[in-house]
């Protein structure tokens, strides 16, 4: 597998440094072998650091096969066939939400800024994988139920962790943290001595949280985590996350087919159909005004709780079977706009430029030969205008929150 060139930080449009975290080239796994499924096919994503990335999709897309693959926890007879997958491991710190970080290797007041260690998470060295998993990119997997050990009590679970990877620390230092650690998202420390069918759904998805957040890492990622619970419980939870995210300044990738769950909570969207990646906007942006037409089809399956009733047409037809995917674009059997080149060849991912800034689409109608028709062509909202994505609790998130590093001085042997 031929490697690429790890990128560097780019200044955005707002004339912030992004800084990479997690970065995905190409990416293309298969299950089986004599007759293979193609589940994920030639995706590329960025992360970065502080950023909520939502990832959706209908069921069958490819999402969590997408995240199993870079965290190299796919099973047989799952298998990476191509592509790169590169994770940052910035010094721990060094992070601002602010934006005014200095590009790496640059200076001011004589103060030069760290580069980041970058690890190969598709490299043969699986150590150093193990290193970053978990202590600095942790899961939470879609059924808190089966993820836990029926057979161990909550303490203990949290314990191994520590036990694991925090070498120097003692059995009492090990117990406060892990009472602290579930504390930190709502549960009493005298549940530590629960075993997890002891607990409510909700509860056992927020020790799924506090397991992965023992170790403070730079990447959460979220496999689905609310499925399975009901909406009060659900928006609970998620508005846990999000204080924690900005307490403590992770970057989360959020894993769903509830496309209008992501609007709310994520910086950056991502669209997947039949393994491949469709279409990546700001939020709002993708919300507003979506370029490809499943994405469209997408945000007009779901109602508004606000304005006039209108008539809802979800997406007709089923997802394809990914071991006959259609030709082309695997989408144009069920694309109300679909012409004789998408059932031929499959189109070029179109880089677009607009008010919301940069974004891109999988789609023949957006690549300036053709006219694209009204409900694809909407202007969406400007980048840092009042349009800006909605918080939790229904306020604006234009504004930069407080500093994380001052933040995570509050949580004792916190050091993000």
């Amino acid at each position: 597998m031929a490697k690429g060139t790890p990128m560097r930080s780019a200044t955005s449009t707002d004339g912030h440094v992004r800084e990479p975290l997690l970065e995905i080239r190409g990416l293309s796994v298969d299950y089986g072998i004599d007759d293979p499924v193609h589940a994920v096919v030639d995706v590329d994503l960025t992360i970065h650091r502080g950023e909520v990335v939502g990832l959706a999709g209908e069921s069958g897309s490819g999402k969590s096969t997408l995240a199993y693959a870079v965290t190299r926890l796919l099973r047989d007879p799952g298998m990476i066939t191509a592509g790169d997958a590169y994770f940052y491991d910035w010094p721990k710190g060094s992070y601002r939400e602010d934006g005014d970080s200095l590009a790496p290797g640059a200076e001011a007041n004589g103060v030069r800024r760290a580069e980041p260690a970058i690890v190969d998470l598709l490299s043969d060295d699986r150590e150093a994988v193990r290193r970053v998993r978990w202590s600095e990119i942790a899961v939470v997997f879609q059924s808190a139920l089966h993820a836990l050990n029926p057979v161990l009590r909550v303490g203990r679970l949290l314990d191994d962790v520590l036990r694991y990877h925090e070498h120097g620390m003692s059995r009492q230092q090990r117990q406060a943290r892990a009472a602290e650690l579930l504390q930190l998202v709502g549960i009493s420390p005298d549940r530590l001595r629960s075993y997890p069918h002891e607990l409510s759904g909700g509860m056992r998805q927020r020790v799924m949280i506090a397991l992965a957040l023992a170790l403070w890492p730079s990447l959460l990622i979220m496999d689905e985590p609310t499925t399975a619970l009901d909406v009060v419980i659900q928006r609970e939870i998620l508005e846990e996350i999000m204080q924690l995210r900005q307490r403590f300044g992770f970057s989360v990738l959020f894993i769903t087919h509830d496309l209008s769950l992501l609007i709310e909570i994520a910086d950056t969207i991502a669209v997947m159909y039949a393994g491949r990646l469709v279409e990546q906007a700001p939020a709002k942006a993708l919300f507003h005004a979506p370029r490809h037409p499943y994405t469209y089809g997408l945000t007009r399956s779901f109602p508004s709780l606000h304005g006039e009733k209108r008539v809802m047409n979800g997406i007709e037809g089923s997802p394809p079977d990914l071991r006959r995917v259609p030709s082309g674009c695997s989408f144009h059997p069920r694309c109300a706009w679909a012409m004789p080149e998408c059932a031929a060849t499959l189109p070029p991912m179109a880089e677009l430029r607009d008010v919301s800034g940069t974004r891109s689409a999988l789609c023949w109608l957006q690549d300036g030969q053709h006219r694209v028709p009204p409900e694809l062509a909407v202007t969406p909202p400007a980048l840092g205008s009042a349009a800006a994505r909605p918080n939790m609790r229904g306020g604006s998130t234009a504004g930069p929150v407080r500093d994380d590093v001052a933040a995570a001085e509050e949580v004792p042997g916190h050091d993000r």
